[in-house]
């Protein structure tokens, strides 16, 4: 199969949203929400930049996690791959007129 038509890895989507605002979801309970600023391919790691702490919570009525939380924290903050459950794109990119 030519090289062309291989699906994108990770790390690439990742680079596509450099400078987008994002929500690291940590575990169910916690995560952060920053700007991605890098994506290292070794050791797997992004960085971000305005970097808020959230806590999640679920109920019964509402399994869906939602932010009960938040909380500002670094300036910029290191966060490996491995321990990362989902990573959500905030900031849409913008329509080209």
């Amino acid at each position: 199969m030519p090289a062309q038509n291989l699906p994108p890895s990770v790390f690439q989507m990742l680079e596509r949203n450099v400078g987008k605002k994002v929500r690291v979801i940590m575990d169910s309970t916690y995560g952060f929400e920053g700007t991605l600023e890098a994506v290292t391919q070794d050791p797997a790691t992004i960085s971000l930049s305005e970097v808020d702490a959230i806590v999640l919570r679920s109920t019964l009525a509402q399994p869906t996690p939602q932010i009960a939380s938040r909380e500002e924290t670094n300036d910029l903050l290191y966060l490996n791959l491995k321990t990362v459950q989902r990573i959500e794109v905030l900031q849409r990119p913008q329509s080209k007129q």
